[in-house]
């Protein structure tokens, strides 16, 4: 009677351990596949590259190798809540074999990784960020002059000497080469500093905190919000999570998975190397 009674205090100890584990998440941050210029940084028509070419087919399939390696369970793409019904459908019909992939990550990694760990769903999490009444009555107010200014101090960024710009190396060395660039932790810390200077620091008067409640709104706020939506999606114990996102996202996403005691956050490197 001791030994089964033994075995059961073992087993519901075993269980509240797997319930407590955090769950192991895999950031991979990448640059956007089709190229849509609708970031700070703007890549030129000479400089992109067609990923539905073989030789780019052939290294993604590749990449796709290696996240599956990971063996996740969860998929977590760019795109906006809004938008889940129609990945949704998107996915159905890729499954299906009745859609074939565009040339965005989302799809070509994303859709890709899904059919190869038996996944019929992947999750929209993407939200914009909320200005204050401040930043909000210059960007979106009748002050037409006020926006003018904040807009040529950005254009003229005075810091512009300071940000972390890498020169992107998919063209020369391969999609895999850039992923693995990007998702180097040196670099990722690095590209963070670019929300601490410029507009970080605008003033419309002297001594006030615009350009922190600016930066405030457009990144900081929009990815903690993210990150909350990712919390929204229920997870098992055994569950891995990949998150395929902007590069940029992942100097805060990374920082927020990293100080949480939800999740486990492991070396994305280590999988692409």
């Amino acid at each position: 009677m001791r030994i089964y009674q033994l075995l059961l205090f073992l087993l519901l100890v075993c269980q509240s351990y797997a319930q407590q584990r955090p769950t192991e998440v895999l950031t991979l941050g990448t640059f956007h596949f089709n190229f849509p210029n609708k970031d700070v940084v703007k890549t030129a028509a000479s400089e992109q590259i067609d990923v539905l070419q073989p030789r780019y087919q052939e290294e993604i399939r590749g990449i796709v190798q290696r996240l599956e390696k990971f063996q996740p369970t969860v998929i977590i793409l760019e795109c906006r809540t809004a938008a889940q019904p129609k990945i949704d459908s998107l996915l159905n019909s890729y499954l299906q074999g009745e859609h074939k992939l565009q040339n965005d990550e989302l799809q070509q990694l994303g859709f890709r990784l899904a059919e190869k760990t038996g996944s019929r769903r992947v999750h929209c999490v993407d939200e914009w960020g909320e200005f204050n009444q401040q930043v909000d009555q210059v960007i979106f107010g009748k002050d037409s002059l006020e926006l003018e200014k904040f807009s040529n101090y950005l254009q003229g960024n005075p810091d512009a000497a300071l940000k972390y710009e890498p020169a992107t190396v998919f063209r020369e060395e391969g999609i895999l080469a850039e992923l693995i660039q990007l998702n180097d932790p040196a670099n990722i810390k690095k590209s963070l500093g670019n929300y601490l200077v410029g507009s970080f620091k605008y003033e419309r008067e002297t001594g006030d905190f615009f350009g922190v409640n600016f930066e405030t709104g457009r990144w900081f706020n929009r990815n903690l919000k993210i990150f909350r939506n990712i919390q929204r999606i229920p997870v098992s114990p055994g569950d891995k999570i990949l998150v395929i996102y902007g590069a940029g996202h992942m100097n805060l996403l990374n920082l927020l998975f990293d100080s949480s005691p939800e999740y486990e956050l492991m070396n994305t490197n280590s999988y692409l190397e």
